[in-house]
């Protein structure tokens, strides 16, 4: 399990295949200037909640893997999240579809 780190203060643990895909679609947006809402439902041992955050180019932002293999990318999925944030909504994150490509 990995963690995405967002201005030192939210620390967010992902499977490590989930936040490579993560990291791909948000870094695509911030390198364009975007800012945007990203979402997830909390892990039910922090009270299963839901947590949003602001994305912005501005802001602190760190992906940390727990392994050192990095993952194969599936497109569909990459254009499913990215769909996603371009929501009014902002990015949650979708089910993976589909084989892995």
């Amino acid at each position: 399990m990995g963690k995405m780190i967002y201005d030192a203060d939210v620390s967010v643990t992902f499977d490590d295949r989930v936040l490579a895909h993560l990291q791909q679609v948000i870094g695509a947006k911030l390198r364009r200037g975007e800012a945007f809402y990203f979402g997830w439902k909390d892990d039910p041992r922090s009270g299963d909640g839901r947590t949003t955050i602001w994305l912005h180019p501005a802001m602190s932002l760190r992906f940390k893997y727990a392994g050192s293999v990095p993952v194969e990318l599936n497109r569909a999925w990459l254009d499913a999240l990215a769909v996603s944030a371009d929501s009014n909504q902002g990015l949650v994150l979708v089910p993976e579809p589909g084989p892995r490509s």
